[in-house]
């Protein structure tokens, strides 16, 4: 019997933070849409709760799944397990509790199955995001209650790196099953990079995300290259301190601020960039990496993000390093290697092809199957690496 036979008239319900078109949304959420749209394509009824925002209805329908709005970005949790608990999300045959940092704590208001879903381990982003207490007792419950709490319960990650990650936690590997995320073929922008030194740097606005570091790379290398800009694309809480960073820094017009963006100026920017700076603290995968890719332009991006390491071929479609003065050194090295810089676009290109949303609905409706009908788990659906073109670096 196929997955979505199996599937078809399951209620899913889904306790996530954010959704995609809420102001912070991210990669993460953009995973979760395109996973649950996959559930919906199998028949299942979805119902995703999150946390309400300025402008968006407390309750509606798009795309066939059920979008349920309440509380902040805090007290979300305390809501979506009061919601859970009443009813107020219908009769779920599965719950997916999605972790970013903390979970929903469903295991305590509901006996039905649970699918934990986690992109990646916050432990070096708890003191940057919350220094002092607060930080502490966050990475606590990420790091002891919550793994003590679903002892029982499945995993989703969406890389190798969380999957290690989490087994450091204590989650046992073999519940944890790896769905790596997709890559939207990008749309028709015009053509061509940009005729002087360009970099983008594109994403949510946050201090883990380290966009500091692509400026001070920037303007250390226009020491060498003067003509060299860099486009900021995404908002997000920290902007205001990035624009004093780089006023303070005296980045003037080589830095630029575009904010958020429709799609189209997004994909226009990853066109016109000779490549992707992505100086994050953490990555579970790093979307924009293959959206870059499917514009020829290769990432510099840390190895220690974790992710990274599985969306990055080093060394063949695009570069990883270790600092900021590793980071620094492998911009100047490649704005000044025409061929080096053509050849690692090439394999980003591949790389970003070589991973697929379809596979990853299948993966995720997999792994919901699985659970609902109490079948033993995979240790990983790498669905993705194994039966699409992968870059020879990969193999």
């Amino acid at each position: 019997m196929e997955v979505w036979e199996d599937l078809r008239g399951r209620d899913v319900v889904v306790l996530s933070w954010r959704d995609t078109r809420n102001p912070e949304g991210g990669g993460a959420e953009l995973y979760l849409e395109k996973v649950t749209q996959g559930l919906i394509a199998r028949g299942c009824r979805v119902t995703v709760f999150t946390a309400a925002y300025d402008g968006a209805p407390v309750d509606e329908v798009v795309d066939g799944i059920r979008y349920v709005r309440r509380g902040t970005k805090l007290t979300v949790y305390l809501e979506g397990m009061r919601a859970l608990r009443r009813g107020d999300l219908g009769d779920p045959d599965v719950v997916v509790d999605v972790q970013n940092g903390l979970p929903f704590f469903t295991r305590l208001v509901t006996r039905k199955p649970v699918v934990v879903l986690v992109h990646h381990v916050h432990r070096e982003q708890w003191p940057v995001v919350y220094p002092g207490l607060t930080g502490r007792v966050g990475w606590w419950l990420e790091s002891r209650f919550a793994p003590w709490l679903y002892r029982r319960s499945r995993y989703v990650s969406v890389s190798e790196a969380t999957r290690e990650e989490l087994g450091e936690l204590g989650v046992d590997p073999a519940r944890v099953t790896v769905v790596h995320n997709g890559t939207e073929p990008a749309p028709l922008t015009a053509p061509g990079k940009s005729p002087t030194p360009h970099v983008a740097v594109v994403g949510r606005l946050v201090p883990h995300k380290q966009v500091e570091h692509a400026i001070d790379a920037v303007l250390a290398a226009r020491v060498v290259y003067p003509d060299l800009t860099l486009d900021i694309v995404g908002d997000g809480w920290w902007r205001d301190e990035l624009h004093a960073y780089a006023a303070a820094r005296e980045a003037g017009d080589a830095v630029r601020f575009l904010g958020h963006v429709d799609e189209e100026t997004k994909h226009d920017a990853y066109e016109r960039a000779w490549l992707l700076l992505l100086p994050s603290l953490k990555e579970g995968w790093g979307l924009v990496i293959g959206e870059a890719g499917m514009h020829h332009t290769p990432a510099i991006a840390y190895h220690s993000a974790g992710g990274t390491r599985e969306s990055i071929a080093d060394g063949v479609s695009g570069v990883l390093v270790d600092d900021k003065v590793a980071f620094t050194a492998a911009l100047m090295e490649l704005l000044g290697d025409d061929r080096r810089r053509r050849e690692l676009g090439k394999e980003a290109l591949s790389m970003s092809h070589a991973y697929s949303w379809e596979r990853a609905q299948d993966g995720f409706a997999q792994v919901l199957c699985d659970v609902i009908h109490r079948r033993r788990p995979l240790r990983s659906l790498r669905s993705a690496r194994q039966r699409e073109r992968v870059p020879v670096g990969r193999r």
